[in-house]
């Protein structure tokens, strides 16, 4: 985090819905199911060891859980994002966010960092790889590669000790063990061909168990694991 604290503007939540049009000729506009649309309440939420109450996700198996509870993103992203979209309606909850930060970004927010917010105690466990559900909440196809490739991917956090957070909190910055592991850095390791990184990143024990996985592949020179069914999905049409 930023040497000022990062305070949450914006505390955001939202059910999995159904969404699209059966039959639809446009493969962005068919049936789809998620909890990608959130928006900002208001007062104290109880954050649990999977996520805040009130808030849900389609897919288990990719979002949620007890390793990505909490989705953080930057709101000084959002201006970048309405003028590439073309949208002024941009804003807290666009992207399936949870905390929406008014200080701190993926350059300055590092895996492991510990932080207290509200009465919860939180930790930093990993980006998040952004999905085809993106480009169909946005109706634009190549949306999750512009998000994976310009880094504004917002990261996720892990609870440690469930409490009440609000808007207006602070992340109390109380613990940095691995301060070279910004999300920043995590999203390069991933996601460029970058075997030294790939490798060092692959032991750090506060990073998430797939993530490790991965990475430690990565750092052997394996094949790579195809990323078109995550960024592009159904959306190719057939």
């Amino acid at each position: 985090m930023d040497s000022a604290a990062p305070r949450i503007l914006s505390l955001c939540v939202g059910l999995v819905r159904e969404h699209g049009v059966a039959g639809a000729a446009d493969p962005l506009a068919r049936p789809w199911v998620s909890g990608t649309y959130k928006a900002p309440v208001t007062g104290p939420v109880w954050l649990t060891r999977t996520g805040l109450r009130g808030d849900g996700q389609a897919d288990l198996k990719v979002h949620g859980g007890p390793e990505k509870a909490v989705l953080a993103y930057a709101e000084r992203h959002y201006a970048f994002w309405r003028e590439l979209l073309a949208r002024e309606d941009v804003g807290p909850g666009a992207f399936g966010e949870n905390f929406v930060l008014s200080g701190g970004a993926e350059d300055s927010a590092c895996i492991g960092d510990r932080v207290r917010v509200g009465t919860a105690l939180l930790e930093v466990s990993q980006p998040r790889q952004p999905c085809w559900k993106q480009a169909r909440r946005w109706n634009r196809k190549d949306l999750p590669l512009v998000m994976q490739q310009s880094g504004r991917t917002g990261w996720y956090f892990r609870v440690l000790e469930e409490g009440t957070v609000a808007a207006g909190d602070a992340l109390e910055l109380l613990e940095r063990p691995f301060p070279a592991f910004t999300v920043a850095f995590a999203n390069h390791a991933m996601h460029a061909q970058d075997r030294e990184a790939a490798a060092a990143l692959a032991e750090c024990p506060r990073l998430t168990p797939g993530w490790r996985e991965s990475l430690a592949r990565r750092a052997a020179a394996a094949p790579r694991k195809d990323d078109r069914p995550r960024l592009v999905g159904p959306n190719d049409g057939d």
